[in-house]
Parts: C-alpha cells; sequence; structure tokens
C-alpha cells in the first residue's frame, strides 16, 4: 500500500495546529501508524546519548518511561549513525530495544519488520521513529522516498517543538538577565523531572519561573517526593548553574557540630579543631546551597542563618573577622513551617526570609498518571544495572502499582521496583526476566484488605450535632477511599471539594496524620 498524498498532508498539518508537544507528538505517531499499517511504533529524541520516548503507539505504556542508551541497543545505534532509513533484515540478529514490551507478542520478536528513521535537524541527530511489523514483508510497498518523506515531516515536528520549549526558557531567562544562557550550558546542566500529569506539568512550569532569579526558595513535600531533585533543577536551570550546588541534611547535623559545618572554623577555635575548616556557605559561594530538611535546624542557629541572608557575611568558629559570601539558599522540608512557627520551633523572620517562592513536591498519590512512567523509568535502570538483555513488567503488575497508595511516595515505588528485579531476576533462566505482582512486597490481596481497613460499614451516628457530623463525614471519606482504591486525588474529585481542603479535613477527622 502506497502512503498517499492525503495522509502526508495529515501530517504536516499537525505542526500548525494549537496542540501541546505532547499530543501533536501522539497525532502524529498515531497518523504514521495508520498510514504504513504497522503494528507499533515510536517516536523518540536524541540527547545527551540517550533515545527518549515522546510518544508511543502499540508499545507497553511503561515504554514511555524508559531511557534507551546509544551504546545498549544496537537497533537504535544503527539508526543513530546511518543518517538515513534503516530497514532490518526480518531475521537480523540484534536484539530490539523493544522485546517483551509489545503486547501480547511474547518475550521475542525473532522474526519481524522492522525500519528506523533518523530525524535530523541542521545536520545534527535529534531523535527518530521507530516501526515494527509483526509480519517480516509489511512494509515492502513502502519506497524509500516515502519513508524519507514522513521523517522530513518528524524532523519539523520535533525540531519546532524543540525550538519553541528553548525560546520560552530564553524568554524566562530574559526577564532577569541580559545574557542568554549558552546551548552547551543549557544542555549539560538539564536536569530531568519524570511526570506527565497537571502538577508536575505545572511545577515544571513554576521551577522555570523561579531558576533564572536570585529568589531563595522553599521546597515543601512529604518524604520521598523527590525535594531533592527540584533542588537540582532550580540550580542547573539557574544562573548559578556553573557554580557548585552544595548539600547539607539539616535533619543529620548534631547540635554540637552544625555551626561548623554551615560556616566552619579556624585552627584552635575548640577542642579538635586541628586545622581550618570552610562551611559549607564558603563551599557554596557564587553558587547555590540546597538545606534539606531545614525545619531540623536548632533555634540557635537560625538566627545565625538569618544574618547571612540579610546581610551576606559570616563569621567562623574563633575568628573575629567577617567573611563576605554570595550563596543562593534553596531548603526543603517536609514539615509545616507554620505551624512549626506557631509553635516556637522555627523563626517566623527566617522562614519568610525563605519561603520568598515556596514549591510544593506533589505526592505520588495525586499523580496517578506518572505511575506507569516512573515504573518505566526505573525498570530500566534496573535492567542496566542487573546486565539483563530485557526486563520488563507484566501488565498485572502495571494495574497493581497503579491502584496501591504509595505512602512513601516515589522513593518507595523506586525502592520497590529494585527489589521486585532483583527477585524477578534470580527465578529467571537467562537474561530476560518478567516482574510479577508475587515479586512486590505487596499484592492486590494486600492492597484490598489495607483499603478495608479504613473504611467503615456502618453508618450510625451519635452525640450532638457537631459529633455526630463528623462521625459522618469521616465514615464518608473513608466509603470513598475505598471506592478509589485509596486514592486521595481521585477522592476529592469524586466528592467535589478540592484536594487541599480534603487533606486538611482528613487530618481534624484523625484519618491522616499531622506531619504528612
Amino acid at each position: 500500500m502506497a502512503l498517499s498524498q492525503t495522509e502526508l498532508t495529515r501530517m504536516a498539518l499537525d505542526l500548525t495546529s494549537g496542540l501541546s508537544n505532547h499530543d501533536r507528538f501522539s497525532r502524529l505517531l498515531n497518523t504514521i501508524r495508520l498510514s504504513v499499517q504497522c503494528d507499533a511504533a515510536a517516536l523518540l529524541q536524541f540527547k545527551g546519548q540517550l533515545f527518549t520516548p515522546l510518544a508511543i503507539d502499540g508499545l507497553s505504556p511503561d515504554v514511555l518511561g524508559r531511557r534507551f542508551n546509544l551504546h545498549e541497543h544496537p537497533r537504535l545505534e544503527a539508526i543513530a549513525r546511518a543518517g538515513d532509513i534503516v530497514r532490518f533484515p526480518a531475521d537480523s540478529d540484534l536484539p530490539d530495544p523493544y522485546d517483551g514490551l509489545i503486547p501480547n507478542q511474547g518475550d521475542n520478536l525473532t522474526v519481524h519488520a522492522c525500519i528506523g528513521l533518523p530525524l535530523i535537524a541542521d545536520g545534527a541527530l535529534i531523535g527518530a521513529i521507530t516501526i515494527d511489523g509483526f509480519n517480516p514483508d509489511q512494509f515492502t510497498s513502502f519506497s524509500d522516498g516515502q519513508l524519507r518523506a514522513i521523517s522530513a515531516i518528524a524532523s519539523a515536528s520535533l525540531n519546532n517543538a524543540l525550538l519553541i520549549d528553548k525560546l520560552e526558557k530564553q524568554s524566562l531567562q530574559s526577564k532577569w538577565d541580559d545574557t542568554q544562557v549558552s546551548t552547551t550550558r543549557a544542555q549539560a546542566a538539564d536536569t530531568e523531572i519524570i511526570g506527565q500529569s497537571p502538577v508536575m506539568l505545572n511545577l515544571n512550569q513554576e521551577i522555570a519561573v523561579v531558576a533564572p532569579t536570585e529568589l531563595n526558595v522553599l521546597i515543601l513535600g512529604e518524604t520521598g517526593t523527590g525535594k531533592e531533585l527540584i533542588a537540582s533543577a532550580i540550580h542547573q536551570q539557574s544562573q548559578r548553574a556553573n557554580q557548585a550546588l552544595v548539600y547539607l541534611n539539616c535533619a543529620a547535623l548534631p547540635e554540637s557540630v552544625a555551626e561548623s559545618e554551615l560556616f566552619g572554623h579556624v585552627k584552635g577555635a575548640f577542642t579538635g579543631a586541628i586545622s581550618h575548616r570552610s562551611g559549607k556557605f564558603e563551599m557554596a559561594d557564587k553558587g547555590s546551597l540546597f538545606l534539606d530538611e531545614i525545619g531540623e535546624l536548632p533555634l540557635t542557629l537560625q538566627s545565625k542563618l538569618l544574618r547571612v541572608l540579610q546581610y551576606g557575611d559570616l563569621q567562623k568558629i574563633g575568628d573575629d573577622r567577617s567573611l563576605k559570601v554570595d550563596v543562593r539558599i534553596i531548603a526543603a522540608t517536609n514539615k509545616n513551617l507554620k505551624n512549626e512557627v506557631l509553635a516556637g520551633r522555627f523563626r517566623a523572620d527566617l522562614y519568610h526570609r525563605l519561603s520568598v517562592f515556596p514549591l510544593l513536591a506533589p505526592p505520588l498519590r495525586e499523580r496517578e498518571q506518572d505511575i506507569t512512567l516512573l515504573s518505566g523509568f526505573f525498570v530500566e535502570r534496573c535492567r542496566q544495572q542487573l546486565g539483563l538483555q530485557s526486563l520488563r513488567l507484566s501488565p498485572q503488575s502495571i494495574t497493581m502499582l497503579n491502584q496501591y497508595a504509595w505512602p512513601g511516595n516515589v522513593r518507595e515505588l523506586e525502592h520497590s521496583i529494585y527489589r521486585a528485579a532483583i527477585l524477578a531476576r534470580a527465578q529467571s533462566t537467562g537474561n530476560i526476566a518478567l516482574i510479577n505482582p508475587t515479586h512486590f512486597e505487596f499484592s492486590p490481596q494486600n492492597q484490598t484488605a489495607m483499603t478495608q481497613e479504613i473504611a467503615t460499614p456502618a453508618f450510625a451516628v451519635s452525640g450532638d450535632l457537631k459529633q455526630a457530623t463528623e462521625q459522618f463525614q469521616s465514615n464518608y471519606i473513608r466509603q470513598m477511599l475505598l471506592q478509589h482504591q485509596n486514592n486521595w486525588a481521585a477522592t476529592a474529585r469524586a466528592l467535589k471539594i478540592d484536594s487541599g481542603n480534603l487533606h486538611r479535613l482528613a487530618k481534624r477527622l484523625g484519618l491522616k496524620p499531622n506531619n504528612e
């Protein structure tokens, strides 16, 4: 079947449609798949020797979260080096990066049709399209010229999206700095935050807005939500990206050494001070200082920290001289600092200095669209570390991961997948492993039991009107949580109330601990 001019025109029109990049790429790939009648296709971006899926069709959904290292996947390497379309022989002995990742096709695509289209702009490789068919002769009717036309249209679409993204970042940067960030620096400093849910797209936009400024940033969020990654992204997108990002965990600091860690000391300042020592502030001069768990910093040090923020000078222990430093503070906490201020455990003036631009790292239960994406990302990392040719999640595992509540957030998801991958490898006979629900510490039965524990079957109430109202609210929220697999965001939508209001109400009713 030949590729019609109408189909090529439809692809080209998508370039100018008023869609987001994600929707535009998905529509483009869907049009390509229908046009060439393939069984699976993927649009990949090439950057830093990695191929990153931007859109997939006919592949397992977790592929979208995977990152394919060029040197670990011979077919992708062949596409990258060819400079033109690549038709792989149906019986090629090169392993396919999607082995086991096409639903209902088993663990090995031993004989199939496969074409790779490199995407090139201004003489540089920016991506690729892969097309797979189960029939070895599936694409013989398509000429090289027709496939090159598809490649040219896809190249224009991807390049257009990348240019728009670059211009938007430069526009944000120009508001704060007359000089533009160089291309080399921007590429080297890129930090990827995995997620396509609305809350994560909003977070990425807020990072892009605040990063080029000199404002202090306070990152709020539960344990395991990726606050350190957000801090790194802020630094790497800032004007200080070429300088150091210094990390300090305030919760791990004994009070006796905390001041020395922050500000340094001179030789002989105290017993054991056998040499001069630079503190974290001095090490971060002209760069950024990430103060993790800032809510754990002792009150005695909070006032000294405030002085550095106000005047930009510090004194080492045992030294009468002042030292000027130029440091941007990025702080993070899993505590409610407003409550800590009211309780007298955190200085109000320091809180206001730090929270000039607060960012919220959303919990994983409010990012249900990202669970499959993150799972694919972590599975690919595990595959690389374990030296496997193929590591994949069964459909049942993906369903179970999406139904679990993830109280430990992204960190819990990562650790669970790593443990499951190790168990799956131990039970595999070759270098191909499949992660099943039994490889996880929890199971669908355990999840059902856990959600049932919070459910109250009876709606009997007693006491005065206030007590009866609270009992009814508590029981009804429990019931709705059970119906929505303990997903707070979905429950809030079903109850037609703001998610933040639901969390606050749940804490007041005792359904959630106050420190969440």
